[in-house]
């Protein structure tokens, strides 16, 4: 089954009462404290430690005749950072919450070209059907089976999957790079083909020729200028540059199954009517897990991923907020008995992503 949007109904009429309050008492922070659901200063000097970390690196290695090692300890600082702005700049501004100005979030947005990645694909396959169908199979992409890896206990199950364990992490490294290459250009075709991308003919071929543009500046920056113009060693360039890409890839593909492919969440299959027993709100905080929620330095690198829970209820609220609001979700959520969950730590959420992978990788399909 191909997702479309629209396919699957969310019921728990009775629940609608929770998110009704919740919103309300989010809404009154806001006001009561006189501050903006937008970024702040804080979030706007992260912006610019994450970019300047990325872009320093980058001239320092064009221009400049350095140590092989540092050359190295340069890419793997690019890839820190380039991991850094997807989860604390471009995921917000893609989402509507970095500026109430559309212009500035569209400019913060396309930071994710420095990936080369397509922001037009990035909206269709996160914000539409990841924060809309979360955990549910064939309709969040982010569980869809990939080669070798099972990410859900609804897919078929291959030999390979019961050694996933084994190998995910080093696969997660090839994301980004994957992304850059040729995910735009898939996806793309399959969001048109399933009506999840909803424009006219006319409308895609300006779309395609767009995302061309972008990766034809994406390697060129990357690749083409320092090689071809400035002249730099092509082997130590690009053995960086994939250095780069595996760190970035590691890290953002960890993070974010660390909040949704981990023990305690529901992975729901609609019924042959297409619905879902339970409420949108509801089903959020039933496929999703916080994390490390006290540590802030871990809060401050992957843009409040980790408030996971926050996030999926109000993805247009900035990540900067959702420490303060995180207790105001908690307790609506006990106020209304429905589970708030959090791995403390984040060993706790690494060591029950690798339990969930080992039992997704059995000989086993769960029907219900």
């Amino acid at each position: 089954m191909n997702a479309v949007k629209g396919q699957i109904k969310f019921t728990g009429k009775d629940q609608q009462e929770f998110f009704e309050v919740l919103r309300s008492r989010v809404e009154d922070y806001f006001t009561t404290n006189g501050i903006t659901r937008y970024a702040n200063g804080k979030m706007i000097i992260k912006s610019i430690v994450f970019l300047s970390l990325y872009l320093i690196p980058y001239f320092v290695l064009m221009l400049m005749q350095i140590p092989v090692g540092i050359q190295l300890g340069l890419w793997i600082v690019m890839g820190i950072a380039l991991a850094g702005i997807g989860m604390s700049v471009m995921h917000d501004a893609n989402h509507g919450a970095y500026s109430s100005r559309k212009w500035v979030n569209r400019l913060m947005g396309h930071t994710l070209n420095l990936a080369g990645g397509s922001v037009f694909n990035w909206k269709n396959q996160h914000n539409i059907l990841h924060h809309t169908y979360t955990n549910i199979a064939s309709f969040d992409e982010d569980i869809d089976d990939k080669l070798i890896l099972r990410m859900s206990p609804h897919t078929r199950v291959k030999g390979i999957h019961r050694f996933q364990v084994i190998y995910a992490f080093l696969f997660y490294g090839i994301l980004t790079l994957y992304w850059a290459l040729a995910k735009d250009f898939i996806q793309f075709h399959k969001h048109t083909k399933n009506g999840v991308n909803p424009q006219s003919r006319q409308h895609n071929r300006n779309t395609l020729a767009k995302i061309i543009i972008t990766k034809i500046f994406y390697f060129g920056y990357t690749v083409v200028i320092p090689i071809a113009v400035f002249k730099v060693s092509w082997t130590l360039w690009i053995g960086g540059y994939l250095l780069m890409h595996f760190t970035a890839g590691m890290i953002l593909t960890t993070i974010f199954q660390l909040a949704h492919t981990v023990e305690g969440t529901d992975h729901p299959v609609p019924s042959a009517s297409g619905t879902l027993e339970n409420s949108w709100a509801v089903h959020q905080l039933r496929t999703t897990v916080n994390f490390s929620t006290t540590n802030p330095l871990i809060t401050y690198y992957v843009g409040g991923l980790n408030f996971q829970v926050e996030h999926h209820l109000f993805p247009r609220v900035c990540h900067i907020h959702y420490p303060a609001i995180a207790p105001i979700v908690a307790a609506t959520a006990r106020e209304y008995g429905i589970p708030y969950m959090e791995n403390p730590r984040f060993m706790d959420a690494l060591r029950s992503h690798i339990r969930t992978l080992q039992r997704f990788g059995k000989a086993t399909l769960e029907l219900g």
